[in-house]
């Protein structure tokens, strides 16, 4: 084996019920360079970067260190190794302040106390080195997912990690925390790091990696130098096939009002004071509307108020929230669901799936109660079973035992094509998507992109909200932008450029 691989995973293979997630896998890491795994949703790239940091143990394979053959066991060993990693959802705890996540595990005592104040420094340190600005004082529950995010790379670099895995990096960033979060990877690259990089975003393989390695469906395709390839032939390579990158689409043709709010207002839970103030827009049947902008700038507490997730506060006019001419203002989320709303929410895990429920009991989470689906106050299973199924087969959601797959246990874009196929399938006139394809791979974008342009088509109201420029351009047919809570411009795709939105969601120009 040649010398410059500090990482060797040869012949890994990784089983469970129903699936073999890794099958006779090969990844060779060099020291210093950034290496993408690319592969479609539950190829088991997670699987085997799990593998490298000791959560999973492989029933076949072995994984070399330097040319020496090393057993990792558990994420202690992986650390002992010099491996960390940033998972796809991290693991903070959130009443805690930064600091104390970020020492924990590793405590330095001094005299029996927790040395809290040379903790303190160096990451401060390391803050400034790598540009990571965070605040040590402050709680995980207050502070922005960026940052957040920022808080797990400090997690590895304060541990003096020497091979970095970002498990999804940038599926929950802001289109200027993923350049900052570039700009970061490649100087941990020049320090010496060597670093392991999944991701679906081929723009991003194509900016910061050396080398790529494509898995599909639990097997090894290959690995390929970046510079001799392009993002066409890395999509062949994930999905077999040439993947459209831009959506087809006709001109929208507006009907009636579909969604009518008037004077909306939330509370920030941090600041205490107005989030979202005194926001007024229409959605018409036929046509989607985006709202852009920076996160943090009140799009979460406004989907959350129009949904029920959140109570709305007062603001300065009488506050409306009309649905098809039904004023749903003080609906329960049930009576808003009935009454036609499909929500797609920002955090899958929290307010789209019970994640220890079966796949079929959450694709029925809002119909259960149905008569197809429930008899003389007793669910149908074999009806919800049959039902899950088809939605499986319709939308390709891939998990190991199907419709019997614990949420949980299936992979996070898998877990978002559940929903998606849940929101788009029940009968609606009204489809709030927020991050509709986070985490999804280039084949699913494309499916999903399609099918919400079809819902558009057959006459639902499409409110948008990503934080993906390219998307927000391929979609809508308005654009909103929303800065410091506030709606302050309205822009047509066809007519304004990146640029141009740039400035207002910046907040420098309003119209």
């Amino acid at each position: 084996m040649s010398e410059n691989y500090i990482i060797e995973m040869l012949n890994i293979t990784k089983r469970f019920p129903g699936i073999v997630a890794n099958d006779n896998i090969t990844l060779q890491l060099k020291k210093g360079e950034i290496h993408a795994l690319l592969g479609e949703n539950g190829a088991g790239k997670s699987t085997l970067m799990s593998v490298l940091f000791g959560l999973y143990q492989p029933e076949e394979g072995k994984i070399l260190k330097n040319g020496k053959e090393v057993k990792i066991n558990n994420p202690n060993d992986a650390t002992d190794l010099g491996i960390g990693m940033v998972h796809q959802h991290f693991k903070l705890v959130e009443v805690f302040t930064v600091l104390d996540n970020i020492i924990l595990g590793c405590e330095t005592v001094r005299h029996g106390k927790l040395d809290r104040e040379s903790a303190k420094a160096k990451i401060l340190e390391l803050s400034k080195k790598y540009g990571l600005a965070v605040d040590p004082d402050a709680k995980i529950e207050d502070i922005t997912v960026g940052m957040q995010q920022r808080v797990e790379i400090l997690k590895m670099l304060y541990r003096d990690n020497e091979i970095l895995i970002f498990d999804e990096p940038t599926a929950v960033l802001t289109p200027q925390e993923i350049d900052e979060l570039m700009e970061i990877m490649k100087n941990l690259a020049a320090e010496g790091k060597s670093i392991l990089f999944i991701t679906h975003k081929l723009n991003e393989i194509m900016a910061v990696s050396d080398r790529c390695s494509v898995l599909c469906k639990g097997k090894y395709i290959g690995t390929v130098e970046i510079k001799n390839t392009s993002k066409e032939e890395l999509s062949r390579m994930m999905v077999g096939r040439d993947v459209n990158f831009t959506v087809a689409k006709s001109d929208a043709k507006p009907g009636r009002v579909i969604l009518d709010v008037k004077n909306l207002s939330v509370e920030s839970h941090i600041h205490h004071n107005l989030a979202v103030k005194n926001v007024s827009l229409q959605v018409h049947a036929g046509e989607i509307v985006s709202i852009a902008g920076i996160d943090g700038n009140g799009q979460s507490e406004f989907i959350q108020g129009l949904t029920g997730l959140e109570k709305l506060a007062a603001g300065s006019g009488e506050t409306s929230i009309m649905l098809d001419g039904v004023d749903i203002t003080k609906k329960s989320i049930r009576e808003r669901s009935i009454a036609g709303m499909s929500h797609i929410p920002e955090d899958r895990h929290k307010h789209g799936l019970i994640l220890d429920y079966t796949l079929e009991q959450n694709m029925v989470l809002q119909r259960y109660w149905q008569p197809e689906f429930e008899k003389l106050g007793f669910i149908r299973k074999d009806k919800v079973s049959e039902y899950s199924g088809t939605l499986i087969e319709k939308f390709d959601v891939r998990s190991g035992e199907g419709s019997k797959s614990v949420a949980r246990a299936m992979s996070g874009g898998n877990q978002q094509k559940a929903i998606i196929a849940r929101e788009l399938d029940k009968e609606h006139k009204l489809l709030i998507a927020v991050q509709p394809t986070r985490g999804l791979d280039v084949g699913a974008i494309e499916y999903i992109h399609k099918t919400i342009v079809a819902d558009r088509d057959k006459g639902a109201a499409v409110l948008l909200v990503s934080y993906e420029l390219d998307e927000v351009f391929n979609l809508s047919d308005r654009i909103l932008v929303m800065y410091e809570g506030e709606i302050v411009g309205e822009l047509d795709p066809k007519k304004t450029t990146a640029q141009e939105l740039g400035l207002y969601m910046a907040g420098s120009k309003r119209n």
